[in-house]
């Protein structure tokens, strides 16, 4: 009986490692060579990651107003491109720890929300619609508050935990609409 226990297990971490492994031949070897995911009216930004092509997209979560919803003003899931490009919904993990985000409205300002991402909490974000009524996410980029579009995170999944290498960051200025960037070491 031990002896199957062990085979199963065995089994299991072959697969995972040969999923792994599968995922780390197809993945790109820079930011600039991922999918880009087809941009939608209430798309605020997306996460990739150098682990694989999948990709989480937040996008803004309008009611029927057409003003973001005040219990939940952003909508999180991933774009599975190792599945053929399936949208699927953030595990409960992954929402508290990992891609979710804190989110509250702010003082003094209507249909705005000042939030952070639970995984990284030094850099805070403002979720709002600019004048056009267009959802929009602003977020530090260069020590100025930018409109986000796109967040890439180099990992190292060497140990036993992945770590963050660096993190860039794309946007445009709000004023200008020129674009921007930055990387950076969390």
């Amino acid at each position: 009986m031990r002896f199957f226990k062990t085979i199963i297990i065995l089994s299991i971490l072959l697969s995972f490692n040969t999923l792994a492994q599968k995922n780390r031949n197809t993945t790109p070897s820079s930011a600039e060579q991922f999918p880009i995911p087809a941009k939608t009216p209430n798309q605020l930004f997306y996460i990739q990651r150098s682990s694989n092509i999948n990709t989480i997209l937040y996008d803004a979560n309008l009611g029927s107003d057409k003003k973001l919803d005040p219990k939940n003003p952003v909508h999180t899931y991933w774009v599975r491109y190792t599945e053929g490009g399936k949208k699927q919904e953030l595990t409960g993990i992954q929402r508290s720890l990992a891609y979710g985000l804190h989110t509250k409205p702010m003082a003094g300002e209507t249909n705005s929300y000042d939030g952070y991402f639970f995984a990284y909490r030094k850099r805070r974000f403002v979720v709002k619609q600019n004048s056009k009524g267009e959802p929009i996410a602003l977020f530090p980029i260069n020590g100025k508050m930018q409109i986000l579009e796109k967040v890439f995170v180099k990992v190292d999944e060497s140990g036993m935990m992945p770590s963050v290498i660096y993190i860039e960051l794309w946007g445009r200025d709000v004023n200008t609409d020129k674009e921007v960037y930055e990387k950076f070491k969390p």
